[in-house]
């Protein structure tokens, strides 16, 4: 079964509300059933089991990001599994499969750049920024569909560091990960990677990535059509091996990327790989079969540590809230019945609020006396202009 092209995937894609509807017509009651929809649900309240894997697709440009989407297009479309593509790349000119949503049917990012006198890499901050406030509807599409969809996968922007350290990307990742089990899927270049101090480069890289997302973290080696990933595998379960390999590097860093071998030993032994080729659809079994074992990951660890988070956030809040009622309730006590001065509170004594009336008078009959006396100067005819007496020798 050959896969739609993008062009007769996104006929029927939904795009984002941008306009008013008009009154009376079917938008507009469409629009209306719409409101009624106050948000997302939390998965707090939900089985995450049931629920479609969203796997963001997060990488280096040049990685081969896109390409990775358009293999599980054909995958998804061959093996008949529903699922969902959206992309969030604003900048991209041409997107080689068909998506469900297409953030270049809401934002667009030349008319950004012209608008906000941006570059390239601030116009597509600025598209996720805005893009941003409208996700809730993106959420909304998706939830129509939970129950028939199995994976819903995102394309981010080439540039890694506009996504994954921006206020936007953090925005979206955490809103996913609290509505549906969410997997980071961090592509490497192995090729490129097959270059000791590039492959720690691309480690400490994914390193970042799991713990600025906290999520479960598949790395995928992408392109094993050209370079097997068989050596990577290796620098990552032996050490030693890596710094044999770094013997002939003698670039400034080559000692510090030595000493991070094994620090990030820890980090590799609960890390997920795979090798694949999204160019020919070699290992993509076994990169659907990992995102499955990631899933899991997040069912068992990741949501028993969000539900906590979210019992001890329920807590802080009743606590506080206690807290306001029990001080609002001393200073009314302490008040002794009193108005309470503003920026006094409950340190305000009786008779504080006569004493303010007498001094807010004097105050307003020292002004008029002021104002009488300059009133009067100014209509003095005898007032030729000399100066006072007592200046005069």
């Amino acid at each position: 079964m050959s896969a739609p092209s993008a062009e007769e995937s996104a006929a029927g894609a939904p795009v984002l509300d941008r306009t008013a509807p008009v009154e009376g017509s079917s938008d507009a009651a469409e629009k209306t059933k719409r409101k009624k929809h106050v948000g997302p649900t939390h998965i707090e309240n939900k089985d995450p089991r049931k629920l479609p894997t969203v796997v963001l697709v997060i990488g280096m440009a040049g990685s081969g990001k896109t390409r990775f989407m358009h293999r599980m297009n054909l995958e998804m479309h061959e093996k008949k599994i529903p699922s969902f593509f959206i992309n969030l790349d604003p900048a991209v000119i041409d997107v080689p499969y068909g998506v469900n949503i297409d953030i270049r049917d809401t934002v667009s990012h030349k008319e950004v750049m012209k608008q906000y006198n941006l570059g390239p890499n601030g116009a597509i901050v600025t598209s996720l920024n805005l893009f941003a406030t409208r996700f809730d509807q993106v959420l909304g599409y998706i939830e129509q569909r939970q129950h028939e969809l199995e994976y819903v996968f995102i394309d981010t922007p080439g540039q890694i560091e506009v996504f994954t350290w921006s206020a936007s990307g953090q925005i979206i990742m955490e809103t996913l990960a609290s509505t549906f089990p969410t997997v980071a899927t961090y592509v490497v270049d192995t090729p490129k990677s097959s270059n000791p101090s590039t492959f720690m480069s691309n480690m400490m890289y994914a390193c970042g990535i799991l713990y600025r997302t906290q999520l479960p973290l598949l790395l995928c080696f992408n392109k094993t059509d050209v370079t097997d990933h068989s050596t990577a595998v290796t620098w990552m379960k032996d050490a030693d091996v890596f710094r044999d390999a770094m013997v002939t590097e003698e670039a400034y860093s080559a000692q510090l990327t030595k000493s991070m071998a094994f620090v990030l030993q820890e980090f590799y032994a609960n890390l997920r790989y795979c090798g694949m080729s999204a160019a020919t659809g070699q290992g993509v079994d076994g990169c659907l079969a990992q995102l499955k074992e990631c899933k899991a990951d997040y069912c068992d660890v990741f949501y028993p540590e969000l539900k906590s988070k979210m019992l001890k956030k329920r807590q802080a809040d009743a606590t506080k809230e206690e807290d306001n009622h029990r001080r609002f309730a001393s200073d009314l006590e302490s008040s002794q019945g009193f108005k309470i001065v503003a920026g006094r509170g409950a340190d305000a004594q009786p008779g504080d609020d006569e004493h303010d009336q007498e001094e807010e008078q004097d105050s307003d009959l020292e002004y008029d006396e002021y104002t009488n006396r300059e009133r009067t100067l100014e209509d003095d005819p005898l007032d030729d202009g000399s100066p006072p007496p007592h200046l005069i020798d």
